[in-house]
């Protein structure tokens, strides 16, 4: 292959076959993944990426299409635990699959529908919109710990600290355990990333067990203590009878503390990292409670935190664009790239909370929607807003760099003065 003209110069692509050779650990395409969405929007928006192995979808409207389709779906044809015995030798990941054979993000219906229906039921019951006035409030105890000193890393000492308290909280477990969390957390999360290798697995695994440990800990804790966490509301919580079951309990709690946490802390530094980019008065953004609202969605399009989500075709199936793939073959539908399509978004490099074409493919769609997306903008809405009020003179005292996580797309550090 030879690389376009008109292609950035970490990339390969084939326009006859539509294959693009990209190493999604390129430098170039870590720090900047939007020069080669634009590049391909205007070449190829459906395209080969030969270093996954499957096909990629990258218009905002065959994304949106493709995440309804039921003929697609997250879970491997023949069910999780063949999708793992068809992957190689996996005894040391036993405690991991244990976990993600339960989790309601890897299964389709009719299991998927009634977990998400006792799950969403016991979350959404929280009234998510009464904990406003409890994240203001712990957002301005982080800004007061580090007001004084003039300058700060923001994603250890705001972004991180302030949803994995708000879930640990909600599901009542200790908050001090949060540090614990996030180390639990990262290592899962890892087994997602491309070109993990034993160790990782080995520390994902690791984790697994521990977090497993821990949660069923508190699970008999509150089945003799019932209380009104989200914790207790699980256990408790049934769908014509059918409760879940403690492994599905236990998956559903850490799915809800990893998801609960790990993209909110990367979008409010995603976030902050572009309205500081903006000329004038930052606050201007959060000067209603609409603008508010407006800017966390226009965060959440310019600069997402997942990056792609994969589903399996569970047939012979024209996915769109001349694309055929086959049972059991993933595609990988890229939702930062739709998010910037030019053809549903009038300049889409223009970060404008006031555009009329607002939307985003940034949660998902279908029966996979992100079930935190209320929470995760809540969160949004408050941590930013208090933070810009609090510290308007806020900037950059270095220049951020994006760590090598394609396709979680987040910053490394975010140092800022004020």
């Amino acid at each position: 292959m030879t690389p376009s003209s008109a292609a950035p110069p970490y990339l390969d692509f084939d326009p006859a076959a539509r294959r693009l050779r990209l190493d999604p650990h390129e430098p170039g395409f870590v720090q900047n993944p939007y020069e080669t969405y634009a590049w391909l929007h205007k070449t190829s928006r459906t395209f080969f990426w030969e270093d996954y192995g499957f096909w990629c979808f990258g218009g905002y409207d065959d994304v949106s299409r493709l995440l309804r389709d039921r003929r697609f779906g997250r879970e491997f044809p023949g069910g999780y635990r063949a999708g793992a015995a068809a992957s190689g030798e996996r005894g040391h990941l036993a405690a991991f699959d244990s976990v993600e054979a339960n989790s309601m993000l890897e299964l389709e219906p009719p299991v998927h529908t009634r977990l998400r229906t006792l799950v969403n039921r016991a979350f959404v019951s929280r009234q998510v919109e009464r904990l406003r006035p409890r994240i203001e409030s712990l957002a301005n105890e982080l800004v007061d710990r580090f007001e004084a000193d003039g300058r700060v890393d923001l994603l250890p000492s705001y972004a991180a600290p302030l949803p994995i308290t708000v879930i640990a909280e909600m599901l009542g477990v200790p908050v001090e355990m949060g540090p614990q969390l996030l180390d639990w957390s990262h290592d899962m999360v890892a087994m997602y990333m491309h070109g993990r290798t034993r160790k990782t697995e080995e520390n994902a695994n690791a984790a697994a067990a521990a977090f497993s440990d821990f949660l069923r800990s508190y699970v008999a804790e509150r089945r003799k203590h019932p209380g009104d966490d989200l914790l207790s509301l699980l256990i408790s919580a049934h769908e014509d009878g059918q409760k879940l079951t403690e492994d599905e309990l236990v998956s559903s709690a850490i799915l809800l503390l990893n998801a609960g946490h790990e993209a909110t802390v990367h979008q409010t530094g995603n976030a902050v990292n572009a309205i500081l980019a903006q000329s004038g008065d930052v606050r201007r953004f959060f000067a209603t409670p609409e603008a508010t609202a407006a800017t966390v969605e226009e965060c959440l399009r310019f600069d997402a935190p997942l990056h792609m989500f994969t589903r399996y075709a569970y047939g012979e199936i024209e996915a769109g664009d001349g694309v055929t793939v086959k049972p059991g073959e993933e595609v990988g539908l890229l939702l930062a790239c739709a998010n910037r399509d030019p053809l549903a978004f009038a300049e889409p490099t223009r970060f404008d909370p006031g555009r009329p074409d607002q939307k985003n493919a940034s949660f998902g769609a279908g029966i996979h929607f992100c079930i935190g997306a209320p929470l995760a903008r809540l969160e949004l809405q408050a941590s930013l807003k208090v933070l810009f009020d609090r510290l308007p003179g806020i900037k950059l005292a270095e220049e951020p760099r994006f760590r090598d996580t394609y396709h979680f797309h987040g910053l490394e550090q975010l140092k800022v003065r004020f």
